[in-house]
């Protein structure tokens, strides 16, 4: 048997039914739901020092708990002495229920144990139903 998610269980039966009367969704499909979460984190001092990727890519594997993958430069920028090619950060997508645990860790643990955390702004979101957030170290 396998385990729904805090996060997703409550979506599903009590803000989805809320929203379809809301808005007259005719149809469930109709619903906007999350689909994935991305993090990713730029390194940049690892352009001198490579084993800084490898603390990056095993912090972000620990705090999404799934693996990340470094990300790579796309081309070269002689400003930041910078070459195509070389690891400069570390992402992860996550889907599903790991996505909904993420995210239920993320709203009632993390953020309210930042200091001076006011919430989450508004400005975030793009208008495409993306939400792009920012977490100081």
């Amino acid at each position: 048997m396998a385990i729904t998610p805090r996060l997703k269980e409550k979506y599903t039966k009590e803000v989805a039914a809320t929203l379809q009367t809301k808005f007259g969704y005719k149809s469930p499909m109709q619903l906007p739901k999350l689909t994935k979460i991305c993090i990713n984190r730029g390194i940049g001092a690892a352009v001198s020092d490579k084993k800084l990727i490898d603390v990056g890519v095993e912090e972000l594997t620990t705090i999404s708990g799934q693996k990340a993958v470094p990300t790579r430069s796309k081309k070269d920028v002689s400003n930041f002495k910078l070459r195509k090619n070389v690891p400069i950060g570390a992402r992860v997508t996550l889907r599903g229920n790991i996505m909904y645990e993420f995210l239920d860790r993320l709203v009632s643990i993390a953020l309210p144990r930042v200091r001076d955390f006011k919430g989450i702004a508004e400005t975030g979101f793009d208008g495409r139903g993306n939400y792009t957030m920012g977490v100081k170290e």
